[in-house]
């Protein structure tokens, strides 16, 4: 156990040096990148309508670095509508290769192109019907040269003060494999609906998916009392209901107004007599309305920008059947 004196030597960086070199790795990184988009030519698109015409799932693989970058790849298909998954090429020649069936496309990432664990499930791949979409940074390697498809991801020289860690290498494969996903995306008219409904746990999720019937309350969770009906039943009603408002109806249960907490304030600011006034007299009329088909984020939106508390909801023919209030909403996590 060290001693309290035995403090740590911390050398002491030069602010200005360090700024530098992350300056330096980001211009590289960045050069290397736009160096890269000048250079796809054909096999990228032939790669590309090589993924839409996919039957099957897109598999990548690779090692080291770039079975990380393969596996953001992976992620990144599977989450824009494209059934894909990451599958480690050591675990494919002990057994994984099962994973595979005729008709995947598989994307084989090494920046050598010579790594013995991605070459070694080439010719067993090839055996088993599947596609071979090659990214390296070697044209003359030999995956390369053994896939169907190659996507050259050379980089001049690695971001690495050293030119030893994977660096810019892993970053223009990475970018190559975002093309790759969002040009595939693209085709298939893929929209920020689809991509909610693979996210529903996220915030996109629940601001794409979740609608004003999800949330609201209806039967006889909603308030609303008649146009005839004395203040003092709105007030029961509101407070039975918990929603801080009620609606006022019509015959044909069409919402000709709305009567909330604010407006008892103000009818009592107005001395308004409360055992004989109705809800005709102090209602707010044309009440604020929404379908019930809306996102709830358009609730959202629509009570921030007219500053309430709480909506009514109204079906095809205006008539009530719903109400939330901002509660609610919070309560989904929309807000």
């Amino acid at each position: 156990m060290s001693s309290p004196n035995n403090k740590i030597n911390i050398a002491l960086t030069n602010p200005q040096q360090t700024l530098a070199l992350a300056q330096e790795v980001l211009r590289l990184e960045a050069s290397e990148i736009n160096a890269l988009a000048q250079r796809l030519d054909n096999r990228f698109s032939d790669a590309v309508n090589l993924i839409v015409g996919c039957k099957g799932r897109v598999v990548v693989s690779g090692m080291g670095k770039s079975g990380h970058i393969g596996g953001k790849i992976a992620s990144t298909f599977a989450s824009t509508g494209t059934p894909a998954f990451f599958m480690h090429p050591a675990e494919a020649s002990h057994g994984d290769l099962g994973m595979i069936t005729t008709g995947d496309v598989v994307i084989a990432l090494s920046n050598s192109g010579e790594s013995d664990e991605i070459l070694a499930i080439i010719t067993p791949l090839k055996r088993l019907g599947a596609h071979i979409i090659a990214i390296t940074g070697n044209d003359d390697s030999s995956l390369a040269r053994a896939a169907e498809i190659h996507l050259s991801a050379h980089v001049s020289k690695e971001a690495c003060p050293l030119g030893l860690a994977p660096t810019a290498s892993t970053t223009a494969a990475l970018a190559l494999g975002d093309a790759l996903a969002l040009c595939v995306l693209n085709l298939r008219e893929f929209t920020a609906e689809d991509f909610a409904r693979s996210h529903p746990g996220g915030s996109l999720g629940r601001r794409l998916l979740i609608h004003v019937s999800d949330v609201m309350r209806t039967q006889l969770g909603i308030p609303k009392v008649s146009a005839n009906a004395k203040l003092t039943d709105g007030l029961l009603e509101m407070s039975r209901k918990g929603l801080g408002l009620t609606a006022v109806v019509d015959d044909a249960n069409k919402p000709i107004g709305i009567f909330t907490d604010g407006d008892l304030r103000r009818a009592f600011e107005q001395s308004v007599h409360l055992t004989t006034a109705s809800m005709c007299d102090v209602m707010h009329t044309n009440p604020t309305t929404i379908h019930q088909d809306a996102l709830a984020v358009t609730a959202v939106e629509m009570m921030e920008q007219r500053k309430i508390n709480g909506l009514l909801v109204v079906d095809d023919e205006g008539a009530l059947i719903g109400a939330l209030n901002m509660h609610d909403l919070l309560l989904a996590k929309v807000v």
